[in-house]
């Protein structure tokens, strides 16, 4: 069976603006690519984080209008969207409530990406106040955080609040080390990712994505794959998650 209809969330395919691709060209040639591997949709998730990538939602969205054009009637192109990886700090709930940052195409979800070595202090009351705001915060690879190494409770708890934990599926092929690989194999065997994504930042990229979603395969089973890859991602930018 071949994984189809698939739907990523969170990949760095605008050129030259953070850690992703370099050109406009290696942008569509890992768009092509993952559309070779079963993704119909792929939203732009490039980096917001002040002092390192101080990119704004306007300029952001100049770029991916100049990408858009540049792909325009190409056939071999997936359908594509735009968003951010927002940093998790206090100029990230500024631009919430200026009306600044970016969520996901139909305004129901935004991505949201932790330090990697601490959770924020009062992370859960600043997720409700998103969430009685209408926007359902998504946890960017809950597996790469050091403290979730040793102990998952604080994740449950922030799922259990309504936040939805995304896998990027390369951790499943030890990408980002063996204790994030062990960790992701852990979420995913207790039920805590709500999707998948590929995080993918280079056309390079492509071979371990195809590695990781077999196994994912191998590790869920087909149909659940589906769900975490498909069913679910496109239900965050339908705004019909069920709690």
């Amino acid at each position: 069976m071949t994984l189809t209809g698939l739907c990523d969330l969170h990949c760095h395919y605008l050129p030259c603006i953070d850690d992703g691709v370099r050109s406009t060209a290696d942008g569509r040639a890992l768009c092509v690519g993952l559309r070779s591997l079963g993704y119909e949709t792929v939203v732009a998730t490039p980096h917001i984080r002040a002092g390192m990538f101080d990119n704004n939602k306007a300029e952001l969205s100049e770029v991916y209008a100049c990408f858009a054009a540049a792909v325009a009637g190409d056939d071999a192109m997936p359908a594509t969207g735009l968003a951010a990886e927002h940093f998790c700090d206090d100029i990230f709930f500024e631009l919430l409530e200026q009306g600044n940052a970016l969520p996901y195409p139909g305004g129901h979800a935004v991505l949201v990406e932790f330090p990697p070595e601490r959770l924020p202090l009062r992370v859960g009351e600043q997720f409700f106040r998103m969430q009685v705001r209408g926007l359902r915060p998504v946890i960017a690879h809950p597996e790469r955080y050091t403290p979730l190494w040793k102990d998952i409770e604080p994740l449950e708890t922030l799922v259990d609040r309504g936040a939805l934990a995304l896998l990027d599926v390369m951790s499943l092929s030890g990408k980002y080390g063996r204790r994030a690989q062990r960790t992701a194999e852990g979420l995913l065997e207790a039920g805590l990712y709500y999707a998948a994504c590929t995080d993918s930042h280079k056309p390079d990229d492509l071979p371990i994505v195809q590695r990781s979603l077999e196994r994912l395969v191998e590790l869920v089973g087909f149909e659940d794959a589906q769900l975490l890859l498909g069913e679910r991602p496109r239900s965050i930018l339908d705004g019909t998650v069920e709690d």
